[in-house]
């Protein structure tokens, strides 16, 4: 067992492949036990209906939420048209059903799915834990009450048909953080006339992690009885892979653990970057600035280690 300072100073990203059946705060609080770690958090609620990567930061890492939640997501969801719920999936109470079969096309599907590419409005479902006036709406919608919310801006990048075989369709969705897929799928079905809600879920992409890094649940929770759970955590850094990095020699480090700035190259570009020891380990996250005299100063905008 380890100690707790050895314990404390544990950071890094665990990304889960969640099974079905499971709310991702049940999946955080089993990581949670099986490290000994308490500061752990997951970057993007999956419904527990749902399956695929949950991506969860564990230690000093839990501070770079902010960034990585707000990162793309994946998905292959599977719609069945010709209904609708008031839940916008297989939970709820029907609100439309079928007296006769779908008589839809692929090609008209198709044509229909392109009206939800780029950037639209989308209002989050009734039963979601968006908040009205301090309350979560499922729990209003439960009590009877009405639930009106807000459309929201969200980023769709790509739809495809993966399979048809009606009344059944699986899409592949690639879409911005805050996209409800449930929404899109009761809009889908408004849109072509004939209703439509999910039946089925899998996040195969959260930010940069695929399924292919995913580890599923259930062999986390043998790798913490045997002790070696720590092989499938990954380096902190790697979350924000794709962003520019630069790195910092040990005078820099110690400058920006202690929040102040450091100097930038003549042709630094502006915008957010990570700044990375010459040993690869995520010491902050660092913005561009100007100094006194306009030369180009790093200045620390969240630092991690202390």
């Amino acid at each position: 067992m380890e100690s707790q300072d050895i314990r404390n100073a544990i950071s890094g990203i665990l990304v889960v492949d969640k099974p079905v059946g499971l709310t991702s705060h049940d999946v955080v609080e089993i990581i949670r036990r099986g490290t000994g770690i308490r500061r752990a958090g997951h970057t993007g609620t999956l419904d527990p209906r749902a399956s695929g990567v949950l991506v969860v930061l564990v230690g000093p890492a839990v501070r770079l939420s902010e960034f990585v939640s707000a990162s793309d997501k994946r998905y292959q969801a599977i719609l069945r048209l010709g209904s609708a719920t008031d839940t916008f999936d297989a939970e709820g109470r029907f609100t439309h059903q079928p007296s006769a079969p779908v008589n839809v096309t692929e090609e008209q599907f198709e044509e229909v799915l392109k009206r939800f590419i780029g950037e639209i409005e989308q209002t989050p479902p009734p039963y979601s834990a968006v908040k009205v006036h301090g309350r979560k709406a499922y729990e209003m919608a439960r009590e009877g009450e009405e639930v009106i919310l807000e459309p929201r801006k969200i980023q769709v990048h790509h739809l495809e048909v993966l399979e048809w075989a009606l009344p059944e369709v699986v899409i592949d969705v690639h879409c911005s953080s805050g996209t409800y897929v449930r929404s899109l799928a009761n809009d889908v079905g408004v849109a072509l006339g004939c209703g439509a809600y999910l039946v089925g879920l899998r996040r195969t992409k959260s930010g940069r992690f695929s399924l292919r890094e995913a580890v599923p649940l259930r062999k986390i929770q043998e790798a913490f009885t045997a002790g070696n759970w720590a092989q499938f955590l990954i380096p902190a850094a790697e979350a924000l892979a794709e962003w520019p990095a630069v790195e910092l020699n040990p005078d820099d480090v110690e400058e920006v653990k202690h929040g102040h700035r450091v100097k930038a190259a003549a042709d630094a570009q502006p915008g957010l970057v990570r700044g990375v020891s010459m040993a690869g380990e995520l010491i902050a996250i660092m913005d561009l600035a100007a100094a006194e005299d306009g030369s180009p100063e790093w200045q620390p905008k969240k630092v991690f280690f202390s």
